[in-house]
């Protein structure tokens, strides 16, 4: 292992799915350089596809992770998170929240869908770099994953 905590010889796929171009330049930004194969889509739409390899992403890698935002456009993150958890061949992907939303009714709601994990994004960009890069080393390095 390297000084990030990352084993380097494995590396990490992950699914961003963020609506927000900022918010999604930030993540990308902080984890360059770690061994994470970052994959953004900016809908819920185009996250299904992405994870069900359908349409353009018929080549999609499984991620290892999903990065899901709560608030997107046509089909939102709440909707997501239970179709994932609802397929035998998703569920086992973790899904980590990542909104806005402080809100406990959010929380409750993602825990009872079987979200992995709720973060509220931090408000400033180096905030949320931190985040992400202690979000994935842990899923990189920490959580045992099935094959």
């Amino acid at each position: 292992m390297g000084s990030s905590g990352f084993d380097h010889e494995a590396v990490l796929d992950v699914l961003l799915v963020e609506d927000d171009l900022g918010d999604a330049l930030v993540v990308a930004e902080a984890l360059a350089g770690s061994p994470v194969r970052l994959h953004t889509v900016r809908d819920g739409d185009e996250a299904l596809a992405f994870l069900l390899r359908a349409g353009d992403h018929g080549d999609a890698p499984r991620p290892g992770l999903v990065l899901l935002d709560l608030d997107l456009p046509r089909l939102d993150g709440r909707e997501i998170l239970a179709q994932v958890k609802a397929s035998e061949a998703l569920r086992s992907i973790p899904v980590v929240v990542l909104t806005s939303s402080q809100a406990e009714a959010d929380v409750t709601a993602s825990y009872s869908a079987h979200a992995n994990a709720y973060v509220a994004k931090p408000l400033d960009a180096e905030g949320l770099a931190a985040v992400m890069r202690q979000v994935t080393e842990f899923f990189g390095t920490v959580v045992r994953r099935p094959g």
